[in-house]
């Protein structure tokens, strides 16, 4: 028998109108964004859906609202009977998964997802720089062009998405260099990635370690549906030590392509992308789910109608 998986996206997949079918009826949904609210001091509703984007961007308005966003989904899909074998977040959609699984309450998902934001953006104005998505490119090419132009870690691999798709972090001007190197090499393609810092990287020590002593006041429970972690990408159940990749991951690699093995090794035939987007069900197409396996995109409550008329 087949099994389930939730997928959770993260910075990046953002866009403007996010959330419009759950803002309108949901009493659920609005008591989340109105926690963000409370926490950012912003109108995140109005935000959402009438931007602008550069703000929405902004990881401490963005990352409190996106995951409200997908836990209103997430409630909706569960309400209609639709539950995980497994559950597993991209970047940001981990704090998401944690609250799927049953670690922390969905208002302390709200709440961790709005410290871990403020944290980064205060990296992102102390720092120029972003992310850089590589595709067609071995990933050992894409280490040896690192190793060539990086300047003391200003550089490093950030998410290892696919066979063909990697992310790198770090400074502006080099991430700049590397694009116009495989350009001019015909190495591959790349594309900047929707974010304001370099998320992943050695210049998130310092809001790591923050975290991690500001995550000391929330207790973690053992996860009532198996969760896959970003840094190992393996299910996790000991509560300190989900917590301690939790904040780990904010100078480690997400390694998805890892994630995906490990879903296709477990059984799962059935995904469900719970968010803004589509990233993640390309990803997974690539990552080997082929045909035979459904996907479905829950990014608005027609695609939970789908998703139970297909179940």
């Amino acid at each position: 028998m087949g099994k389930n998986a939730f997928l959770f996206p993260g910075q990046g997949s953002q866009e403007i109108g996010m959330g419009h079918d759950l803002f309108r009826d949901d009493a659920f949904s609005k008591s989340l964004i109105s926690l963000a609210d409370e926490l950012t001091g912003t109108d995140l509703e109005k935000l959402c859906l009438r931007g602008p984007e550069k703000t929405l961007a902004q990881a401490r308005y963005l990352q409190p609202a996106l995951v409200a966003i997908c836990l209103g989904y997430l409630k909706r899909l569960q309400d209609a009977g639709i539950s995980a074998d497994v559950v597993l977040g991209h970047s940001l959609g981990e704090i998401t998964s944690l609250a799927a699984s049953g670690v922390v309450s969905y208002e302390d998902a709200i709440r961790i997802a709005g410290k871990r934001g403020e944290l980064m953006d205060k990296v992102a104005s102390e720092v120029s720089g972003g992310m850089l998505a590589v595709m067609f490119m071995p990933i050992d090419k894409v280490e040896e062009l690192i190793e060539e132009i990086s300047e003391g870690g200003s550089i490093v691999l950030a998410n290892d998405n696919a066979p063909d798709q990697i992310v790198l972090s770090g400074r502006t001007e080099l991430l700049e260099k590397f694009a116009q190197i495989i350009s001019d090499k015909h190495l591959g393609k790349s594309k900047r990635v929707n974010v304001v810092g370099p998320w992943h990287s050695p210049f998130m020590r310092d809001a790591r370690l923050e975290f991690e002593d500001w995550a000391e006041n929330y207790r973690f429970q053992k996860p009532v549906t198996p969760i896959v972690m970003n840094a190992t990408a393996k299910t996790e159940s000991h509560p300190s030590t989900i917590k301690h990749l939790v904040t780990w991951q904010l100078t480690s690699p997400v390694f998805w392509r890892e994630s995906m093995e490990t879903l296709r090794e477990s059984g799962v035939d059935t995904l469900y992308e719970i968010g803004p987007g589509r990233v993640l069900s390309g990803i997974a197409r690539v990552n080997g789910f082929r045909k035979e396996t459904l996907i479905y995109n829950i990014n608005n409550l027609r695609g939970i109608e789908s998703a139970v008329a297909g179940a």
